[in-house]
This record gives C-alpha cells, sequence and structure tokens, in this order.
C-alpha cells in the first residue's frame, strides 16, 4: 500500500517545484528586496505619505519605484488584471479579490504601516466647525439634509468614496448632492468658495499639501465629526486615531502579489520598520507601532 503512495507523492512534489520555478522566472534578474525597479499603485488619497517613504528608501538602496496614482477602483483593477504587482491602499482586499488571486494560485503579502483618516473640510466663510455624521450619510442616500448642502469627492471611484458609500450602505453614489472632481486641489478650491458644501479628502494631504493646496488651507474648516452612535465631535488629529475616537480612521497596506522575494518585501519592510514608521509620525498620521527613542542623561 505504501509503495502505492510514492508516484502520487513524486508527482505533487514535481508539481509545486514547478510552481515555485514558474514563480521564480518571473522575477527580473536584477531585483532583490533592496535593489532594482518596480512600479506601485497608490490610491490618489495616499500619495504624500508613500513619495515621503520612497524618497527615503531609494536614498538609502538601489531600488526604484515608478509611483502610479490612481483611484482605490482603478488601482484595484490594475492589480487584477496584473498591470502592476505593487499596491498601497487605505484597505485590505476583499474576500472576492482574494478568492481571485487563489483561484490563480497566487497568495497576496498584505501588510498594514498605519492609519490615516478622512477628513471633512467645509469653507471658512462659515462659521460652523462641527458636522455630524448621519447628516453626511443623509446626503449619501440621496436625501436633503439642512445642515449639509453637498459633498464633494476627488474622484466617485476614489478610496473615500467607497468609504462613504460602504458606511452609508450604499451601492453606489447619488445622482444629487454628491459631486466629483480631478483634484483634491479642486476639491478643496470649491468648498472654499462655497459655503454649506462638505469636501471628502484624505487627511494625509491636509497633513502633508502641496504648494497648491497650502494656499486654500486658510479658506477652509477641518471639521469636526460627531460619530452615528456618539455624543462628541471628534477631530481628526493624530492623537485622537491613535485613541481611536475618530470615527472615520482607516488602516493603511502595502498589497504584494509578486510572489517572489523582491521590493514588494522591500517597501513593505520598510514601510512597517523603524524608519518607515518614524516618516509616518512626523507626517501627522499614525504607525502602527510608535517608535522608541533614547534619552541619554548625562552628568557633568
Amino acid at each position: 500500500m505504501k509503495k502505492r503512495w510514492i508516484p502520487i507523492l513524486v508527482t505533487i512534489g514535481v508539481f509545486f517545484l514547478a510552481m515555485c520555478s514558474q514563480r521564480q522566472s518571473d522575477k527580473p534578474e536584477d531585483e532583490t528586496i533592496l535593489t532594482g525597479k518596480a512600479s506601485v499603485l497608490v490610491d490618489e488619497t495616499l500619495l504624500p505619505i508613500v513619495e515621503d517613504q520612497v524618497q527615503v528608501f531609494e536614498s538609502d538602496y538601489r531600488g526604484t519605484f515608478n509611483l502610479i496614482p490612481k483611484s482605490e477602483a482603478e488601482a484595484v483593477q490594475a492589480l487584477l488584471k496584473d498591470s502592476a504587482k505593487i499596491l498601497v491602499m487605505a484597505r485590505k482586499l476583499s474576500e472576492e479579490e482574494l478568492k481571485f488571486f487563489t483561484s490563480r494560485e497566487r497568495y497576496p503579502k498584505q501588510t498594514q504601516f498605519g492609519s490615516d483618516g478622512i477628513a471633512l473640510i467645509g469653507s471658512a466663510q462659515s462659521s460652523d466647525t462641527l458636522i455630524a455624521l448621519k447628516d453626511v450619510v443623509e446626503v449619501m442616500k440621496g436625501n436633503v439634509s439642512p445642515r449639509v448642502k453637498g459633498l464633494v469627492f476627488d474622484n466617485p471611484n476614489s478610496g473615500t468614496a467607497a468609504y462613504m458609500m460602504k458606511l452609508s450602505e450604499q451601492t453606489e453614489l447619488p445622482s444629487k448632492g454628491v459631486y466629483s472632481f480631478r483634484t483634491n486641489a479642486e476639491v478643496i478650491k470649491f468648498v472654499s468658495e462655497n459655503p454649506g458644501m462638505v469636501g471628502v479628502i484624505g487627511i494625509n494631504w491636509l497633513w502633508q499639501p502641496t504648494p497648491e493646496i497650502e494656499s486654500y488651507l486658510k479658506k477652509i474648516n477641518i471639521l469636526s465629526v460627531k460619530s452615528l452612535t456618539g455624543s462628541s465631535f471628534v477631530y481628526p488629529s493624530q492623537n485622537n486615531l491613535a485613541e481611536k475616537t475618530y470615527p472615520l480612521a482607516r488602516d493603511l497596506y502595502v498589497v504584494n502579489t509578486q510572489g517572489y522575494e523582491g521590493l514588494g518585501i522591500g517597501l513593505a519592510s520598510f514601510m512597517a520598520g523603524e524608519r518607515g514608521q518614524r516618516i509616518i509620525l512626523k507626517s501627522g498620521l499614525l504607525p502602527i507601532r510608535i517608535p522608541s527613542r533614547k534619552i541619554v542623561i548625562k552628568k557633568n
């Protein structure tokens, strides 16, 4: 009986060796976890922090990255189509997306490296700096809210739009009361000029603004948000993210589908490591672990 199993075990072993060999053959000859070139899809709402991480990584190692900013929906589709194999976004892959990769015998590695939040902004022409999440949800459901004239997104396929649809249990954006542009700067400019409109953007763009966005920051208010079940209004600060009191917080991930020891592992390890965590802490976002500090006391 034991001899009957030998051919079967040999066949299985050969199959797995062939699969491993095939995956390694996809690896460029000059790529390691610290060297070579790789393209990285980036959720547009997270572009500033990823640019900071890549800049430091490339200054220390011989690996270079081509960052491709896209809306979350476009980035995930590109990953599924194998247009790129590394993605940075503000959520994990869904069960359906994971099943897609598993059916093709690919097993994505998902590394959490921090948390951020979705900021709600209003015009500085209005004295109101508070907003209840229930009013936002009403607009997302296509209803009229006396406190919110409309919601403004950077892109209808963005991660912020997907987050708000999930929160309000909607499968698509309503046709009324919701507007979208192409860039975060356009969102901020429109909101600054239209009191009552509420912009929905990633806080990373507010803590690390481009020169174009920085010129508008004095013209907007970052709103404190009351959750659907809470009684207090919470500002989207790093401290409130850490205390888990801000209701629109998101976890950030590097998704790697390379299937070999390449730059995907190197970038994820760097961003989740001590140096990457310090960059996140300095940016105003929340690292998954607070980097240690050594205090040296000298006696004269």
